[in-house]
């Protein structure tokens, strides 16, 4: 059999005749479907794309807040605490000024 022949011998569609034609209803109702779709797709990934903020910010933030807990903070932030700065986490030393502590945090490479 020829493919014609095979195409002759199926049985009718049972499809609406507007179906295999489509028109400009169709074609619009398609491209809202497919904004939607993006809109979705973009949303699930906004949280993914959104910029982090640097470390150095990151420890900016801790500004206001208490010593000790600003201590702990910076440590959260860089993944341990500096050399410098464990005596005035353990209260053996009192706590540094603003700057310092954002200059020894800023200095401070994590070991790895």
């Amino acid at each position: 059999m020829t493919h014609d022949e095979l195409i002759a011998a199926l049985a009718p569609s049972r499809l609406p005749g507007g179906v295999t034609d489509p028109g400009w209803r169709e074609f619009l109702g398609l491209f809202g479907l497919g904004l939607l779709l993006g809109l979705g797709i973009a949303l699930l990934l906004a949280p993914l794309m959104r910029r982090r903020l640097s470390r150095r910010a990151r420890i900016r933030a801790t500004r206001g807040m208490p010593p000790q807990e600003r201590l702990l903070a910076v440590a959260r932030i860089l993944g341990g605490l500096p050399e410098a700065l464990r005596p005035s986490a353990y209260g053996a030393a009192p706590p540094p000024a603003m700057a310092t502590l954002e200059r020894i945090a800023n200095r401070h490479r994590r070991a790895r």
